[in-house]
């Protein structure tokens, strides 16, 4: 509590040895260790006090039943960690260890010919695919080539299209402000309400 070692309790000793002297320092000792258990007797007495009070008032029981509440295991917390560590060994390319024996290394087992089905399948499938895609590219390339060996030829336009190209008269385009001259002069809407409300 203080952190007085042994080296301050003899230096404690050697002060006290000349203050008080050799006759008298019996007599201190003496009244220094029933102080001392005065003391503790009365801070015995005051936990005891306090800790009555507390079972009194119930403190206990709520302490202890948020002590329960919160503790791991009424939480479910133990059994996450459980499954957590579980999952973190998991292997699923080794077998299970499970009590229940045979079954379950038939069942790897089983799972073992699936997965190799699912492997070949899926190399197979992509395989034909790239067969596929090859001879689609084949394909694209021979018609590039019959095109460019093939002459090409401007198709020529219909007689009849040019003959009603032809045929339509054109008409003149008004000057812009003869046509503004003939067209009357619209008054806004809002100047005629203006108009009567002032009536």
């Amino acid at each position: 509590m203080f952190d007085i070692g042994w080296t301050e309790l003899l230096l404690i000793g050697i002060v006290a040895l000349i203050v008080v002297g050799p006759k008298d320092l019996p007599v201190m000792f003496h009244t220094l260790g029933r102080f001392t258990a005065k003391a503790r007797s009365m801070a015995r007495e005051f936990t005891r006090a306090m800790d009555d009070a507390a079972k009194e008032s119930g403190v206990g029981d709520v302490a202890k039943d948020l002590k329960n509440l919160t503790s791991a295991r009424n939480l479910g917390l133990d059994k996450v960690k459980d499954a957590a560590s579980k999952f973190e060994k998991w292997d699923p390319m080794k077998p299970s260890k499970d009590p229940k024996g045979p079954a379950t290394a038939a069942l790897s087992e089983e799972r073992a010919a699936a997965a190799e089905k699912i492997r070949e399948a899926s190399a197979k499938m992509a395989s034909d695919r790239l067969a596929a895609e090859a001879a689609a590219k084949a394909g694209a390339e021979n018609q590039k080539a019959t095109r460019k060996s093939e002459p090409t030829a401007k198709p020529t336009p219909k007689p009849a299209a040019k003959a009603k190209a032809a045929a339509k008269p054109k008409t003149a385009a008004k000057p812009k402000a003869a046509a503004a001259a003939e067209k009357p002069v619209k008054k806004p809407a809002a100047s005629k309400a203006a108009k009567k409300a002032t009536e």
